[in-house]
């Protein structure tokens, strides 16, 4: 059984990172760091290319390693089971898929945060991946 808990690297990824790994070793589980790549495809002769493809990939890993770090540290002394895994596509469809997929029992998501415009919402990937899960979603502050 795990946990999952999707990042962007963000302020508010990073809160629901220290959350879920905090929610994984109190419960004994596997805590899954998964960043989803959304490169932009383009069409060169009749190919589909995907430019910066390993750039993309070089940052995602980078955020993996940064969610790890902040895991491991939220938990303190306390043993903690970290996996990660680069995901593509829609950033929804990629979680909700990838947690169908690996028998996920819980995920987590952050929060959007307040914008100039509008009263605090959740943001329409966190929205999304409510719609989209078959487990349980925590969207963390």
């Amino acid at each position: 059984m795990s946990y999952l808990v999707a990042t962007d690297g963000s302020a508010e990824s990073d809160e629901a990172v220290r959350y879920a790994a905090r929610q994984a070793v109190a419960f004994y589980e596997t805590l899954e760091i998964v960043h989803v790549l959304t490169p932009d495809s383009e069409l060169v002769d009749g190919t589909i290319v995907l430019p910066g493809e390993a750039a993309a990939v070089d940052a995602g890993e980078s955020v993996l390693a940064n969610a790890r770090t902040i895991a491991e540290e939220a938990v303190g002394d306390e043993p903690i089971d970290v996996k990660t895994q680069l995901l593509t596509g829609r950033p929804a469809d990629a979680i909700a898929d990838y947690a169908d997929e690996a028998d996920i029992d819980a995920i987590y998501v952050g929060h959007r945060g307040l914008s100039e415009e509008r009263e605090q919402v959740v943001g329409s990937v966190a929205k999304s991946v409510v719609d989209k899960a078959d487990v349980p979603v925590t969207v963390i502050r």
